[in-house]
């Protein structure tokens, strides 16, 4: 079994910055592409961003400069630094783990709560 516990959310002013943090417990070989998706309010879960492998990542195009993944062997954990934060950026952002580099939600096997960002203006 794999557990994903997100902490980190909480409110912030557009221009500002959070660091969400995913603590990874159960079978861990860290060769599991890590990654954060996020769903806003009568949307889809989209993908934000994703590691894997020799610190492969990958982006979603309208956060890429702005937020950085990234992760800690030693701790367990996957982080996502976000800066500049918009109101759009609003939403539940939860931390997925899966075997295959991929921006859709589905193949994505295991899944944390989720964390709310909510960024004013």
């Amino acid at each position: 079994q794999v557990q994903l516990v997100e902490s980190g959310g909480g409110l912030v002013q557009a221009g500002g910055s959070l660091r969400l943090s995913c603590a990874v417990s159960g079978r861990t070989f860290w060769n599991y592409v890590m990654g954060w998706f996020r769903q806003a309010p009568g949307k889809e879960r989209e993908f934000v961003a994703s590691i894997w492998g020799g610190d492969s990542t990958m982006y979603a195009d309208d956060v890429k400069g702005r937020f950085t993944i990234s992760r800690d062997n030693a701790k367990n954990t996957v982080s996502l630094q976000m800066n500049s934060l918009k109101p759009e950026d609003t939403a539940v952002y939860s931390c997925a783990a899966g075997l295959v580099a991929s921006r859709s939600a589905n193949a994505m096997n295991y899944w944390g709560k989720g964390t709310l960002v909510t960024v004013s203006s």
